[in-house]
């Protein structure tokens, strides 16, 4: 398994950067400048002739092979099946970051040099909407047609998942030390009892934290509207003010979480996994009210030049074997519920256990709580955004 968690990484934060400044120039002048129509997406394709492809991703989001780390087994036994070969890099850190670095290309109608990139899907979104990202043929994917988790089909963002596809998925609940808190937390506003009084912290990211908060008002987070949000804003406003809430965090809550310092935090799911292992009184709780499952997906650009070699890619990591080994690395929820039967017949006890983990293969009661929210709109984000921050400090 992984020695450091993917999303203990630096995420994006919403509404700045090169996506703020493109947003703010399409409004400025009045048309969507950077919008590419379908017709001006795709060139020829050149997978046939050229058996290669380039994949984008994080780092520490893929298996590799504990005696050589430059190996990825997966990878490797993708070009054994077809011979395609694969120019892997983990050059995204930030989505934002990778947004303004591949957006100049896109925007003028060139390719990338990636056919394929791994992005959150709230930036998934934008790409659907400026049409920098290209429809996916599913004939091509049966394993997708066939495994995809269906609580990930039809996310508000991309009907019918047209344009992306699952990497791999999670929860954003809340983690807490139960020994030293003495009490369960069932349920988000459990968070706002007095002894917990600044010893809480949320994620500052607007994008990572808004969903579970707007659950504990008991919203359907699917169909949230302005007023859900400032209620929600107000709300943490008066935490805040009552210094209640400690801090807001990227992924330093394990930090803090591990010192004691902090005794309940707004968190990822696949995180826990791994402070478990190192510290048992650590649980994660997904509330009554609910929780958000999100996705980092795969998406294929607009211009990409090897388009039929990513889909073919895309598909291999959607046949249960291999979604399973990729599980046993990562440790976020599998977006193919098929590889924990992969898992439960494996004789290693550590690979059987982790088909019964609900923070990997979600249970049926677990999965009733689980939802995507609708994104944030590109003309919601300036306000919601300038809300936010304010309250963050950002």
């Amino acid at each position: 398994m992984a020695e450091l968690s993917r999303r203990s990484l630096l995420r994006g934060t919403v509404g700045t950067g090169a996506a703020g400044a493109l947003a703010a120039l399409a409004t400025a002048c009045g048309v969507p400048a950077a919008y590419v129509a379908p017709a001006d997406r795709a060139v020829p394709d050149r997978s046939a002739r050229d058996r290669h492809l380039t994949f984008a991703n994080w780092p520490l989001y893929i298996d590799v092979d504990e005696r050589d780390k430059q190996r990825r087994p997966t990878l490797e036994a993708f070009e054994r099946h077809t011979g395609i070969s694969v120019t892997y890099t983990e050059e995204i850190n930030d989505n934002d970051e990778f947004f303004g670095k591949i957006s100049p290309a896109l925007m003028n109608r060139r390719p990338t040099g990636r056919d394929l990139i791994v992005v959150s899907d709230w930036m998934c979104g934008r790409f659907v909407r400026l049409g920098w990202v290209q429809e996916m043929d599913r004939a091509r994917q049966p394993h997708v047609a066939r495994h995809l988790d269906p609580l990930l089909r039809t996310p508000h963002f991309d009907p019918g998942r047209k344009h992306s596809v699952p990497w791999q998925s999670g929860i954003t609940g809340i983690a807490y030390n139960r020994r030293k808190l003495g009490r369960e937390i069932q349920h988000t506003a459990d968070l706002w009892k007095d002894d917990l009084r600044g010893r809480v912290t949320l994620l500052s990211g607007l994008d990572e934290s808004f969903a579970m908060l707007m659950q504990g008002d008991g919203v359907d987070i699917t169909r949230w509207t302005e007023t859900d949000f400032y209620r929600m804003t107000e709300r943490i406003r008066r935490l805040v003010g009552r210094k209640h809430i400690r801090r807001f965090t990227g992924n330093d809550y394990i930090k803090d979480l591990a010192s004691g310092d902090v005794l309940a935090a707004q968190a990822y799911s696949g995180d826990v996994i791994q402070l478990k292992e190192d510290n048992p009184d650590i649980e994660f709780v997904v509330p009554q009210e609910g929780a958000e499952l999100w996705a980092e997906s795969l998406m294929i650009p607009g211009r990409a030049e090897h388009k039929r070699n990513a889909e073919q890619l895309i598909d291999f990591y959607y046949r249960p074997e291999i979604a399973a080994e990729l599980a046993v690395w990562v440790n976020y929820v599998c977006p193919v519920p098929a590889a924990r039967d992969v898992l439960a017949s494996a004789k290693d006890e550590d690979r059987a256990a982790l088909a019964e983990d609900p923070l990997v293969f979600p249970d049926g009661a677990l999965r009733e709580r689980l939802a995507i929210a609708r994104d944030i709109t590109s003309k919601e984000r300036p306000a919601f955004a300038k809300e936010w921050n304010g309250i963050v400090g950002l």
